[in-house]
């Protein structure tokens, strides 16, 4: 009998997305601009940027465990809204895009070169990582730094046991991930919106958080292409742009990583991209956020609901500064 104890981060029944409300995805985000939210090459390893042309494998998500900690009592979004409103710029700036578009990503096979500051590197399989590791669901909101949001059952690897298998040595501060690289499946990438790879990282301490997820499914089922198959970064007390998608590259690196967005436009989009109601994106508040299916606009969350699990690691930072 498993009991289950209530945290804060917990969301309540009011929170409860309704399963008869979806509102047309494009007037959510009218008013509101577009934004989500050094390549590092280790000489041993056969560049992963574009994955071999062979033929696509039909892939089947293994058996997985529900952890009662992070199931919560409420509803969930409705999967047609999580796997049709979405950003992957690889596909395009629409929110539409990905899911016309992404059938062309073919998510097997797949590998992931892991170097750096590691004795275990190399380069991995998908499926090799995947059933090395143990599966399970847990159900995390989910907040874009364009102001929408959603409660969604991922299904992964706890991130820090998926990296302590790769054995980082003490000079690893950060790990930095990178997306896959390739026009004919990403058919975005032929356009410039964003520096192509697509960048992110994370301090060794925020990796290592029991929060942090690498997924492979959601609702039960293996990770749609267009919701950024075969695995992708969540990191639930952060803006959404930070939980990159078809990763190809983890590097464990002594120096911050310089992730896509800052690149683009360093004044409004940091390193860490906690979420944090009290500082505003310079061309929008953060304040309140719409969750997808529902009309009015809730109170966001500090560290999107996530403060107990969190806080701790930004004791002492200016939250203002490093946004």
């Amino acid at each position: 009998m498993l009991i289950k104890i209530k945290k804060k981060s917990d969301a309540l029944e009011h929170e409860v997305t309704d399963r008869d409300i979806y509102l047309n995805r494009r007037d959510f985000m009218k008013d509101s601009a577009l934004a989500i939210g050094g390549g590092l090459a280790a000489s041993s390893l056969i560049s992963t940027n574009v994955q071999a042309e062979k033929t696509p494998v039909k892939a089947k998500l293994p058996d997985f465990t529900t952890n009662a900690a992070y199931k919560v009592d409420e509803d969930l979004t409705l999967k047609k809204a999580a796997t049709t409103y979405n950003n992957f710029y690889e596909f395009g700036t629409g929110k539409d895009d990905p899911v016309r578009y992404a059938h062309t990503l073919k998510p097997r096979p797949w590998t992931v070169a892991v170097d750096g500051a590691c004795t275990n590197g190399g380069l991995y399989d998908i499926d090799d990582l995947i059933t090395q590791n143990m599966l399970e669901e847990r159900i995390y909101r989910f907040r874009c730094v364009e102001a929408w949001s959603m409660v969604i059952p991922w299904i992964g690897i706890e991130l820090g046991k998926m990296l302590q298998k790769f054995e980082p040595t003490a000079n690893a501060k950060y790990v930095r991930f990178e997306t896959l690289v390739d026009k004919k499946q990403m058919p975005g990438q032929k356009r410039k919106p964003i520096p192509w790879p697509y960048v992110e990282g994370l301090r060794m301490d925020e990796a290592m958080n029991p929060l942090s997820l690498m997924v492979v499914g959601m609702y039960g089922d293996i990770l749609p292409n267009q919701n950024g198959a075969p695995m992708r970064l969540m990191v639930p007390w952060k803006y959404g742009f930070k939980s990159i998608k078809s990763i190809v590259r983890i590097s464990f690196v002594d120096k911050e990583p310089v992730n896509s967005w800052q690149k683009i436009a360093s004044h409004e989009y940091g390193f860490y991209a906690n979420v944090n109601p009290n500082v505003s994106h310079p061309r929008w508040s953060q304040a309140k956020e719409r969750r997808i299916g529902e009309f009015f606009k809730r109170p966001t969350l500090m560290f999107n609901g996530y403060e107990e699990e969190v806080a701790d690691l930004y004791k002492g930072m200016d939250l203002r500064k490093y946004y």
